[in-house]
């Protein structure tokens, strides 16, 4: 404004010399009218500075806000980068997340994909049976909200074995849990099938699990012979459950045992076991099932021997469903954090089947390597592998 002051006063003290210097011409314009044209100057000179220092002042504060904004957003980037780089994936969860993946895929994908996968894992097949390798995650029978299953596509299985113009088809014999992997039988018919299901009945097919205990089972070696029954859980979350369901009750001084009436709900129940290694407080275990209940291994385990299964969170606790508490030994080991536990896989392989020969033929062993996630856990927790029977 100053400025503009100056430049006014100038501009009116000028006109004095104009008047002089013209007087005699007949062009000098009168006072007044000098002044119209100067203070129109004036003002538009005072209105462009103003102009100008109006928006340069918006504009500094303006820049001053962007880079407030700048910095923030900034800031937030760097704080984010910084905290994924200190969340570390050990290679145990890595795998996890990989088979869990890997099994949800297989119940997705096209249903000659998972036929595929069954035939590459072929085991033994003759006139009467097939073996074949059960992978984890997959149900063997269909059911609300289960996609593809081992049921459905025996079709194609068949198709695949025999040729794609024999008019064959497979039949199960017996089931596994979805999480159970290892050996499954198959017959090419229908007198086959009802066949092997009298030997299963009949005791008469000898069964061998391989599992992985959290916690070591006292004795290493011996027989569980306790009933089975199923049960209403009650609580917050109601919920059904097998569990054991003893003959004997031991007196609250523990001196004394005494027997009480078995329920009529409950089954007869008989399992062999064998502690074969141990190490870091889990024991890989043999055992061999010489009756078949319902869940018998997982509840003998569990409740009989105090030892669950490694990821069996159905049976890691009783009254409600939670992921498996793992000691601090066994998760370091792992290298796995207690919120990730509950995507470890169950540790139940089914590792042999004995057949008795048939028609004067000899016994039909059938084995069934361990998978790819059993063996990484038992060198994670420096076990050792077992002998090829």
């Amino acid at each position: 404004m100053k400025s503009v002051r100056t430049f006014a006063t100038l501009c009116l003290n000028d006109l004095f010399w104009i008047k002089s210097l013209h007087c005699r011409s007949e062009k000098v314009r009168p006072l007044c009218a000098v002044k119209q044209l100067v203070y129109p100057a004036v003002r538009s000179h005072a209105a462009a500075t103003k102009k100008k220092e109006q928006p340069s002042d918006t504009a500094a504060a303006t820049k001053t806000c962007l880079k407030a904004i700048d910095l923030a957003q900034r800031y937030r980037r760097d704080k984010n980068k910084a905290a994924e780089s200190e969340i570390t994936v050990s290679p145990a969860q890595k795998r996890v997340a990989e088979l869990r993946q890997l099994s949800q895929q297989l119940q997705s994908v096209h249903p000659n994909v998972l036929a595929k996968a069954l035939h590459r894992g072929l085991l033994f097949h003759n006139q009467d049976i097939v073996a074949i390798n059960k992978p984890y995650g997959v149900p063997v029978h269909g059911g609300p909200g289960v996609g593809n299953n081992i049921s459905d596509v025996l079709p194609i299985l068949a198709k695949m074995i025999d040729g794609i113009r024999a008019e064959s088809n497979l039949y199960l014999c017996h089931r596994l849990d979805k999480e159970t992997t290892g050996v499954m039988l198959l017959a090419r018919s229908e007198e086959a099938a009802n066949y092997v299901q009298e030997l299963f009945r009949a005791h008469q097919v000898e069964k061998k699990y391989l599992v992985l205990s959290v916690g070591v089972p006292v004795p290493s070696e011996g027989v569980i012979d306790i009933p089975i029954m199923e049960k209403e859980v009650q609580g917050s979350q109601p919920h059904y459950k097998m569990t054991v369901s003893p003959l004997y009750k031991v007196s609250e001084s523990g001196d004394e045992v005494t027997r009480v009436r078995a329920s009529r709900q409950a089954h007869s129940a008989v399992t062999q076991y064998r502690v074969l290694d141990s190490s870091g407080g889990c024991a890989l275990v043999e055992l061999q099932p010489i009756t078949g209940v319902k869940h018998q291994i997982r509840v003998h385990m569990a409740y009989g021997l105090g030892c669950p299964i490694l990821g069996d969170h159905k049976y890691a606790h009783w009254a409600r469903l939670a992921p498996q508490k793992l000691p601090e030994g066994v998760l370091r080991r792992l290298g796995l954090e207690q919120s990730k536990a509950r995507h470890l896989p169950l540790h139940l392989h089914a590792r042999q089947l004995l057949l008795p020969g048939r028609n004067g033929h000899g016994d039909i062993s059938l084995y069934c390597p361990l998978p790819k996630f059993f063996i990484n856990t038992l060198h994670k927790m420096k076990i050792a592998l077992p002998e090829k029977p």
